[in-house]
């Protein structure tokens, strides 16, 4: 229904009523989704249609790799626990080489420097967790700039159309008709609404992902005390 029906514009119709003399009769025409766009300049919706393929694809591929590494193992450092309690570092390095997530990667780091100075083990997790989250950020700029970016273009397709209609009124010898300038306004108008769409989808997308990218580094904090804790533990 959305697509077929998007807008509709009240017209006058010439018709002759039962006394015999003319009148108006009001009626609607529809302008579906795809006409709308369609009018608003390919130079303008074109990027503007590229920007949209981007921002979908950037938001899908990176929910998908930060909800990756947001899963935890809830046995894992029970299990890393006794081994370092053990001694077993080579059993707890292993364990950490055959957990493919974020925080098994930064533990190893920290299993690999055991016997060494406790901020010495804390520097190294801190490093490795740097990466990752730098990982985990990767191509959230170019979100933001689409969000960004998107509403700047729409609007500079609309400066450029009202330039055309204007510049059509000044060079019109017979003038103007008010059907011609309100299409050329609307049309101008087109793109200011398709960037506007596309910069405001882009922008929750790019908060969405930056909260969630939040709490995965919450985590990595939260596990990164709890090797450091269990290194200081007295073994059993």
């Amino acid at each position: 229904m959305l697509l077929n029906l998007l807008l509709q514009i009240t017209t006058g119709e010439a018709g002759v009523n039962e006394e015999g003399t003319e009148e108006v009769v009001p009626t609607e025409e529809t302008l579906s989704i795809i006409e709308l766009l369609s009018s608003g300049g390919w130079y303008i919706m074109i990027p503007l249609a590229i920007l949209s393929v981007i921002a979908i694809y950037i938001f899908i591929e990176r929910f998908l790799a930060i909800q990756k590494a947001s899963k935890e193992d809830p046995q894992f450092m029970n299990q890393i626990r006794d081994f370092i309690h053990e001694g077993k570092i080579d059993a707890a390095n292993h364990l950490c080489k055959s957990t493919d997530t974020t925080f098994a990667r930064m533990i190893q780091k920290g299993v690999k420097r055991v016997g060494k100075p406790l901020g010495d083990i804390s520097a190294a997790i801190e490093n490795v967790g740097k990466l990752e989250v730098y990982k985990l950020e990767a191509s959230l700029s170019t979100l933001a700039t689409i969000a960004g970016a998107a509403p700047m273009i729409g609007f500079l397709g609309t400066v450029i159309g009202m330039i055309v209609v204007f510049h059509e009124m000044r060079i019109s010898d017979s003038g103007i008709e008010i059907e011609q300038l309100s299409g050329g306004i609307m049309q101008a108008m087109v793109t200011t609404v398709a960037g506007l769409v596309i910069g405001i989808i882009a922008y929750i997308a790019y908060n969405v992902l930056v909260a969630r990218v939040e709490k995965v580094i919450y985590k990595m904090e939260a596990t990164t005390i709890e090797f450091m804790d269990l290194l200081q533990e007295p073994a059993e």
